[in-house]
């Protein structure tokens, strides 16, 4: 297919694309001299696809090439007589209306040598950080991050996702690429400024939002596997479909995820677990074979089992729905981890009997043990993200069981001293838990659930409960008794935070000391005396 692309003003499209409509004969680019004579600070393609059925279809691709960086690379290279282009990601979010900080230029030549020269054409001491293995350089201008690479071709070894580079041609560079909507490229050199290079018809794969691969999708996932987890999180985000094709081969190559560090992996993941709808992705991973390799914890709790005509849901699409329902209320990326990975205690704890139907007793407890492991095999970060992971799946259950209830001060005090500053997180959570298709169940949780909200208000503006610390702690009595660490002081300590948490006291240090002097009798323990 010959695709032909003008680049005009803005004020100019309609007009143009109505004698377009009637064009029969082949169209040729005619960007620059346009460009030159009406002196133009944005730039519109208008892309013509004209093939089968003689259907003229029209893409807008609004690229800033008024952006300085473009027309200084510009300058550079014309004069060097080297061919260059902006390539990848940047040039597919320009068409797609999506921000982008990140630029990729390619060379004919040294990658290398034109960052410096571009570098020090910005003056001011911009930073070249050069990585020679790579071939490549990137700076930063202007709240961009530009890398520069000199095209090239590559070959993989099998036990390896690391390429053998040798120099090569633009077309080489482009065969190179994940998929065919990374493979556009645009001229920067003042001749062609503007021309669209399209070889894997990557236009119309995001006009029909496919993800495709330039060549043998089998050769393009086992060169690199890593393109398995880039296919599905692409889909994800941009709500494209993977071609059939590309399908079955992320299928049949889904083994070869096993050479892929899970540093990698991870971020692959977090970038899906931040998409509008995340489940899309997650389903993509089970349809693929890719989850039970990489989450089999998620993997597990596929599947329902029915024992005298009863049965329990799904608990990973259930878990699904509720990470879609967390992701329309926060972009906290750990909040939503742990919507995903709330149930995952339920397979080593699911019971079924005569009188209960199933039952999942103690699935919080069991799932929240089970995230230092998981963190640990994706190589996610063990310090505060997995602690805050672990705390709202331990509690996940508590604000549920508070709005099937009377919600009483107790009750209250004691959910806002575990879950601290978490709880607005917590609540959230729990709202989204609610997952239920009989509407009736739905709005009477949620009307409890606002209940039990503005109970937490109360508690915490009267009782101060939030992260806090009891008015007596263990040193002070150790202190006060002449006593090392020992059994009674934390019988002590234990006995002044639940009467301030079941409002026995008040949470303040006269009502404390009291009580401590009164549990410290029972124990048989007297003051130290001073001199």
């Amino acid at each position: 297919m010959n695709i032909s692309v003008f680049t005009i003003q803005r004020r100019c499209f309609e007009h143009l694309a109505g004698i377009l409509s009637s064009f029969s004969g082949d169209i040729k680019y005619y960007s620059i001299p346009l460009i030159n004579a009406i002196k133009i600070t944005k730039v519109q393609i208008i892309v013509i696809l004209s093939e089968k059925n003689n259907i003229l279809s029209y893409i807008n691709m609004n690229i800033c090439l008024e952006n300085k960086i473009f027309t200084l690379v510009s300058d550079i290279v014309t004069v060097k007589n080297q061919p260059c282009f902006v390539i990848g990601g940047y040039v597919r979010d320009m068409i797609l209306n999506r921000e982008s900080k990140d630029i990729d230029i390619v060379v004919l030549g040294s990658g290398i040598e034109l960052a410096k020269e571009v570098a020090a054409r910005i003056g001011g001491g911009t930073r070249v950080n050069v990585f020679k293995n790579f071939g490549t350089a990137m700076l930063i201008y202007d709240g961009y991050e530009i890398e520069f690479v000199g095209a090239r071709k590559e070959s993989y070894r099998r036990d390896s996702r690391k390429p053998v580079v040798e120099d090569g041609s633009l077309e080489d560079d482009q065969k190179r690429r994940d998929f065919t909507i990374n493979a556009l490229a645009v001229s920067l050199n003042r001749e062609t400024y503007g021309e669209l290079v399209d070889p894997f018809n990557g236009l119309h794969d995001i006009e029909h939002k496919i993800i495709r691969t330039p060549l043998d999708p089998d050769i393009t996932y086992s060169d690199d596997p890593l393109r398995m987890m880039r296919a599905i999180r692409f889909a994800t985000q941009l709500g494209f479909r993977i071609d059939n094709l590309s399908m079955k081969s992320i299928a049949r190559n889904r083994n070869r995820i096993s050479i892929i560090s899970h540093e990698r992996t991870s971020d692959e993941l977090n970038k899906i677990i931040m998409a509008s709808h995340p489940s899309v992705g997650f389903r993509l991973l089970d349809r693929t074979g890719l989850l039970s390799l990489i989450l089999p914890e998620l993997d597990a709790m596929k599947g329902v089992e029915e024992k005298e005509g009863r049965g329990h849901k799904d608990n990973f699409y259930h878990s699904l729905k509720v990470l879609d329902n967390i992701a329309a209320k926060s972009d906290h990326l750990w909040l939503r981890w742990a919507a995903l990975l709330h149930d995952i205690g339920k397979p080593a704890t699911k019971k079924y009997t005569k009188e209960s139907g199933w039952t999942f007793h103690g699935h919080d407890f069991i799932g929240s043990k089970m995230i230092p492991a998981v963190f640990h095999r994706l190589r996610l970060p063990s310090g505060n993200p997995m602690k805050y992971v672990q705390k709202l799946i331990m509690l996940h259950l508590r604000p549920i069981a508070l709005a099937q209830e009377e919600v009483t001060d107790s009750a209250v005090r004691r959910l806002l001293y575990e879950a601290g500053d978490d709880i607005d997180d917590l609540m959230d959570l729990c709202e989204s838990d609610i997952t239920s298709k009989n509407d009736v169940k739905v709005r009477q949780y949620l009307n409890n659930f606002k209940v039990v909200r503005k109970k937490l208000i109360e508690i915490e503006e009267k009782d101060r409960i939030r992260n806090f610390q009891p008015p007596v702690d263990g040193e002070f009595i150790m202190k006060i008794f002449n006593l090392q660490p020992c059994r009674e002081v934390g019988i002590i300590k234990n006995a002044i935070k639940d009467a301030i948490l079941d409002g026995v006291i008040g949470n303040n240090y006269e009502e404390a000391y009291d009580l401590m002097l009164a549990k410290a009798a029972e124990l048989g323990l007297t003051i130290k005396k001073t001199n």
